[in-house]
């Protein structure tokens, strides 16, 4: 089992979003995050170019980074955001 962290930032961006979620949708945002200490790397996962152990997850059109610490077992939230259309835009 892992443990989980959130960092600050995700913790305000889940602030936000808790606000502007409709609450069911929310509990299911939290629900995949809890779900990352028993699976990490669950099925449908991305692993970030560039950035070592960071990997992604979709919890329908929100967006869960996070990076897995192995070696602690330790999973730390990075951010929690809605895709818009400038989400992976270069």
């Amino acid at each position: 089992m892992y443990s989980i962290e959130v960092t600050p930032a995700a913790d305000r961006d889940l602030d936000v979003l808790k606000n502007r979620m409709q609450r069911r949708d929310f509990e299911r945002l939290r629900g995949a995050i809890r779900g990352l200490a028993g699976e990490p790397r669950p099925q449908g996962v991305t692993k970030l170019r560039g950035a070592e152990g960071v990997y992604r997850i979709r919890v329908g059109p929100y967006r869960v980074v996070y990076d897995i610490l192995d070696d602690r077992e330790l999973v730390v939230i990075l951010k929690v955001a809605r895709r818009s259309e400038t989400t992976y835009s270069r």
